[in-house]
């Protein structure tokens, strides 16, 4: 799912089983992806549940359809989920990688009525290669050797991402960095000030406790819309208790750990559907983010997860230069494992 390069791969891929009936995906050692064949809405790792708390909270609601791009593939552990949760979605994912791709088709085949379709391309060339206003949601899960490329960071790029986006369409940004958080506030600085994201353009920021609180090098979760509205009652976003998990983010959040394994479904929790105060697609037909339903399904989830909205997100932007296409820096380099935490 993650840590799928922008460019050629090395050849060494392998699928080791979890034990479990499950496999990760490996690339040049490096854990990509988890997927279990009979169980479509198990979601191992930490990230990419997050990316599923924020499709569940998006209108229409599950089973409901919708288009949704994918920037990086690997496993395609999340178009398995979505198909899993609304069937028939039309999903696009751009994964460079033709022999990745083609060992996972083999190994792991996709499910019958799929709707996916696979593109042999890297992100900007394919995005640039998209209808206007053809997807509901966009997610950006693209890494090189560990590290979120420049080329995904830009101005350029992420003017192009909004104009792919559908009205109040989502984009969904898998980002790494290091404790403070400065490459991330530039990404999402960059956003706000991008010309058709709109204002407020980052709705949430999705992490674990410790992420968000500077301990350790992990990925957030960033959450924007294409001419977002701001939906968001302003409210304290620490989403619960921090919980009895043993889940850790490896350097690209890449760490597959069933105890912190969560099954998404459209039905399992009340979290992640809209009450009757909440948003569902306007009289255009677009979808909208129901923040009030994110907040809910952050505070059930099976890891300790933190949101950051509103007031919170305009903090951490603060002072935070945005890129600009001639200096985008790609993400921090990760650490090695096991140097992940600050003391």
């Amino acid at each position: 799912m993650t840590g799928s390069a922008e460019g050629p791969s090395s050849e060494s891929v392998r699928f080791e089983p979890d034990g479990h009936g499950g496999w990760t995906v490996m690339l040049d050692g490096q854990p990509q992806s988890h997927v279990d064949l009979a169980d479509p809405g198990l979601i191992t790792f930490e990230y990419v549940q997050h990316f599923a708390l924020a499709i569940g909270a998006c209108s229409p609601t599950a089973p409901a359809p919708l288009r949704v791009t994918h920037v990086g593939g690997a496993g395609l552990t999340l178009a398995r989920w979505v198909q899993h949760t609304r069937p028939g979605s039309p999903q696009i994912v751009l994964e460079p990688d033709a022999a990745l791709t083609a060992a996972v088709r083999v190994r792991l085949p996709l499910p019958r009525g799929h709707r996916i379709r696979v593109r042999p391309l890297d992100g900007r060339t394919g995005v640039r290669g998209l209808a206007t206003a053809s997807a509901d949601v966009l997610v950006l899960d693209a890494y090189a050797a560990g590290r979120v490329p420049a080329e995904l960071a830009t101005p350029e790029f992420l003017a192009d991402v909004a104009r792919v986006l559908a009205p109040g369409g989502l984009l969904l940004a898998n980002l790494a960095d290091e404790p403070g958080l400065r490459w991330a506030a530039r990404f999402l600085a960059t956003l706000a000030s991008v010309e058709g994201f709109g204002g407020p353009a980052v709705l949430a920021v999705l992490a674990t406790h410790d992420v968000l609180k500077g301990r350790r090098f992990g990925n957030l979760v960033a959450v924007a819309s294409r001419g977002a509205d701001d939906l968001a009652n302003p409210a304290p976003t620490d989403a619960g208790p921090a919980r009895s998990d043993s889940a850790r983010l490896s350097p690209t959040d890449a760490e597959a750990n069933r105890s912190g394994s969560a099954r998404l479904s459209p039905t399992d929790a009340e979290a992640n559907r809209p009450d009757s105060s909440g948003l569902s697609r306007t009289g255009d037909g677009q979808p909208r983010l129901d923040l009030a339903a994110l907040r809910r399904a952050g505070a059930s989830a099976p890891i300790p997860t933190g949101i950051r909205s509103g007031p919170e997100v305009t903090r951490l932007i603060a002072g935070a230069r945005p890129f600009a296409d001639a200096d985008a820096q790609p993400s921090p380099v990760p650490p090695d494992p096991g140097a992940w935490r600050v003391r």
